[in-house]
């Protein structure tokens, strides 16, 4: 939620106070203000030595010596909560035009000083990082990863190989968020940028040496990573997601394309398997690495995935060729090509960032390193069947999913239950249900998080584009529609048999289902496992 819809209602005292000083480093910096205003080439005035020991563009996490950054927002100027900004402990304002208009007329404000930028959202970032001392020079090596699909699973291949390496690393990710082995409480899907920065200020006060986050598109567009200098980004995949944020592909992929320049990062590892990821490499303002993962895409590539050995639920054996003869032979455990790619991917980045060859081979020789368990992405939830719980959202991580999960000898029936997200790019609904259909034996539509849109027009868009590949391409299978999920998922399990597959897809790890602003326990893990047990199969074998 941003600033200008925040309910001053949510604002719970000291229960707040401790949702806001989970991000922040246990030492509090103090900075002048003034040397925060010349960065901006801006005058402090007269209380250009006001100490500033934090700063937050939301009202309701302002601690005592913040900086509270005032912004724009579709319904609300965060201007209009400055006043409670400044009684919780705001020592000073940072705000455009339009706020300062506003702030002229409210003497709650009158006693800190007030400074005007034209785009204060755009600067936030930089002021986040000098305010808590975090640079190219802090000892903190920092990995970006991007793309479409398999950001998340990147990210924890990278963290385990840096503990391979004998590196405690941290983690921002949408599932969680690490410093080491201490999780710190998520209150934002992607923290803002004054968040980021603390978060990396605290993981240097616990001596951590590296952080690897999640970067998406709108952490990109709305300039939450601003002040980061990733050591080393990486570029999965572009497939269709987010249009109704960026209105076209190439929107889509300029954005993502802005992680790969000077202000960001400072080398970059691209797969380049299709024309996307060829075009990214070419367009990188920052020296790159090419992967190549396809076979045929190896040509050009600096390091290449060869001898790929499929083990099934087991995972794949591979070997990574790379410049001088150099060769590598990892092993992943989870299933599917894609996470030969994000295991790949991990292992050029944590190279990229000064690993020798050596101690990579060492790394991956002894301890199974990439034997890591991420929550919702191809968790098995079961053997006989076997159940599976994936994030695929999109008709790009769909189709590699179902492809992931046939049997090897294609004995068994695919059975895959999924939806599509309300008040998001609509136009990959019909897309997804023919993926279904092209992919699974049996395919059951549901809803995902409908938040405001009407469920049964999400699943009829979803099931027209289903029925079409059906009567086009394979009349023999089954669509159906259920609901609510989890009667779904229990329609799913009646279908199967001991020899059958089930994937459940496109929540993966989440908790809660939103619908009409209202947030219901929802657990895809837990309603498989209860629906597996009602009908009598055997115990259940989780990754959690």
């Amino acid at each position: 939620m941003s600033e200008h819809e925040a309910n001053p209602a949510d604002r719970s005292g000291a229960g707040q106070e401790r949702k806001a000083r989970v991000f922040r480093p246990q030492t509090p910096p103090a900075v002048a203000l003034g040397r925060l205003a010349e960065s901006l080439g801006l005058d402090a005035g007269p209380q250009a030595d006001v100490v500033i020991s934090g700063i937050t563009n939301d009202s309701r996490s302002v601690l005592p010596g913040d900086l509270y950054v005032a912004l724009p927002g579709a319904h609300r100027h965060g201007a209009d909560f400055s006043a409670q900004a400044v009684a919780d402990g705001a020592v000073a304002v940072l705000t455009d035009e339009d706020g300062a208009r506003l702030l002229a007329w409210d003497s709650a404000v009158e006693s800190v000083p007030v400074l005007i930028h034209a785009e204060p959202r755009a600067v936030v970032g930089r002021l986040a990082a000098t305010i808590y001392g975090n640079g190219p020079e802090d000892g903190l090596r920092r990995f970006g990863v991007t793309g479409t699909n398999g950001k998340t699973t990147t990210s924890y291949f990278v963290n385990a190989l840096l503990r391979g390496l004998g590196v405690v690393p941290g983690l921002i990710g949408t599932i969680e968020i690490l410093a080491g082995d201490e999780a710190i409480p998520s209150v934002l899907t992607t923290p803002e940028s004054s968040d980021v920065q603390a978060l990396m200020a605290r993981m240097r006060q616990h001596g951590l040496g590296a952080v690897t986050m999640e970067v998406s598109s709108h952490a990109l567009q709305f300039h939450r990573v601003d002040g980061v200098l990733f050591d080393v980004a990486g570029f999965t995949n572009l497939t269709q997601d987010h249009l109704d944020l960026h209105g076209s592909m190439d929107e889509y992929f300029a954005t993502k394309g802005l992680l790969f320049t000077p202000e960001h990062a400072s080398t970059g590892v691209v797969i380049v398997d299709d024309s996307w990821g060829r075009l990214f490499a070419e367009a990188s303002r920052i020296p790159v690495t090419r992967l190549a993962v396809a076979p045929d895409s190896a040509v050009d590539a600096d390091w290449s995935v060869q001898d790929v050995v499929s083990r099934g639920a087991l995972g794949s054996e591979f070997a990574l060729h790379g410049p001088d003869g150099a060769v590598l032979r990892a092993r992943v455990p989870l299933p599917g090509g894609f996470n030969v790619a994000n295991a790949a991917l991990a292992i050029v980045m944590v190279l990229s960032s000064g690993v020798s060859v050596e101690e990579m081979a060492g790394v991956l020789a002894g301890g199974d390193p990439l034997s890591v368990q991420v929550p919702g992405r191809m968790q098995v939830v079961a053997t006989e069947p076997r159940a599976i719980v994936d994030f695929a959202h999109n008709p790009d991580a769909l189709e590699r999913a179902l492809q992931a999960v046939r049997s090897p000898d294609g004995s068994g029936k695919v059975i895959v239950v999924f939806g599509a997200t309300g008040e998001r790019d609509a136009g990959k609904r019909p897309v997804m249900g023919a993926t279904a259909v092209r992919g699974a034996d049996v395919v059951i539509v549901t809803d995902d998080d409908p938040h405001d849109e009407d469920p049964a027009a999400i699943r009829s868009e979803v099931i027209a584009g289903a029925f079409q590949a059906r009567d086009q391409e394979r009349p023999d299978v089954l669509v159906e529609e259920s609901f609510p999920r989890d009667e779904a998922i229990r329609r799913a399990v009646e279908l199967a048999g001991p020899q059958d597959t089930i994937l459940v897809a496109g929540r993966g790890h989440e908790v809660w289902q939103e619908v009409k602003g209202v947030n219901i326990a929802l657990d895809d893990r837990e309603e498989l496992r209860a629906a597996l047990a009602a009908r009598g199969f055997r115990d259940s074998t989780t990754n959690d």
